[in-house]
């Protein structure tokens, strides 16, 4: 079978484009953190939320990314048995945490601006919150723990014996493994796009039917500019992740094996959909002055700047969006010569 990530320029532009996304996401989500965390005026309820989002991209950066690129170049994994099983479920368990925010934060803001509530939930709750979005996204995630192994593959064709870190579900075939990407497409994805699909359709209806008896058109200006940044938010992130679920399951259907560059297209979704992780720290910059003023004054490039002018009520949010992804497809590689890479 063709595998053109073994040509040296396609392997050069992969290590170029995985350097850069762990680069930038890296960098972006460690300024709002450390934004966050510096000014005080800033640590609000729907920032903690933000800088939950921030923690959960920098796991993907940090576990998924490079470990990803090096099992894609060398085509066997170099990790050990104990890595083959946790880094599965560390990877996984980043993916849920920032779909389970982002549904917090959609509904969250639905209940504040549809209702017209004035104050919004505790900084305590929202610590709980948090808690339980963790303790839920490791439990969607022990599947891919538990139901995996590591052995040692014979490749006659090739005269190799190669390392995989696979999935070994009780059925011993591709059924389980489609069962899973399913309810994992619908629980980590399709369901929670509807759910805040309909929350910010519901806030923007809110928004432009409102007639204020004592209008503040700053207030409405803000207003209607978080709604733009929420829909942006979710339509890029959305776009982003579905060629990646798609392709994913029709991976564990049997569908692609087809295609000799099955291989090439795999690396060429999940670059795609891993560009969402530096995506939000960029929108921050650009969408709302609050984190681009903070960001300036980090690199020197507005010196003017003072704790003081941080806004803390921060109007304008941004949200990633993304489903869980791991779902691996090594059994149908191993049997081509080719492992695929893997969140």
């Amino acid at each position: 079978m063709t595998d053109s990530t073994n040509l040296l320029w396609v392997q050069i532009i992969l290590i170029t484009a995985y350097s850069l996304i762990i680069l930038l996401g890296l960098l972006g989500n460690s300024l709002v953190i450390y934004m966050i965390m510096k000014y005080k005026n800033m640590r609000t309820v729907t920032n903690f939320f933000i800088a939950n989002l921030a923690v959960a991209d920098l796991m993907v950066d940090s576990l998924c990314l490079p470990f990803t690129l090096v099992y894609t170049l060398m085509n066997e994994w170099k990790f050990g048995s104990v890595l083959c099983h946790l880094f599965p479920y560390a990877q996984a368990m980043s993916v849920n945490v920032s779909t389970l925010t982002l549904v917090v934060i959609a509904l969250d803001r639905y209940w504040c601006i549809v209702f017209h509530l004035s104050s919004r939930i505790s900084k305590k709750f929202s610590f709980l919150i948090v808690t339980i979005t963790w303790v839920a996204a490791s439990i969607f995630a022990i599947p891919l723990a538990i139901f995996r192994e590591y052995r040692f593959e014979d490749l006659p064709a090739l005269k190799l014996k190669i390392a995989v870190c696979a999935e070994k579900w009780p059925s011993n075939n591709s059924r389980d493994a489609a069962i899973y990407s399913i309810s994992m497409l619908l629980v980590q994805y399709v369901l929670p796009l509807v759910v805040i699909c309909y929350a910010y359709m519901r806030i923007w209806l809110k928004l432009k039917n409102h007639i204020s008896p004592t209008p503040r058109c700053d207030t409405q200006q803000r207003r209607k500019n978080t709604t733009k940044m929420l829909v942006m938010m979710v339509v890029v992130f959305a776009v982003c992740w579905l060629p990646f679920h798609v392709f994913q399951l029709a991976i564990d259907l049997d569908w692609v094996l087809v295609f000799q560059e099955y291989k090439l297209l795999y690396s060429i979704f999940h670059v795609i959909a891993m560009c969402s992780t530096f995506a939000n720290p960029l929108l921050y910059g650009w969408m709302n002055k609050n984190y681009r003023n903070g960001f300036l004054n980090f690199f020197g490039c507005n010196n003017k700047l003072q704790s003081g002018q941080i806004d803390g009520s921060l109007r304008g949010h941004s949200y990633t969006f993304r489903a869980t992804t791991y779902h691996g497809s090594f059994r149908h590689a191993v049997e081509n010569g080719h492992p695929p890479a893997h969140v």
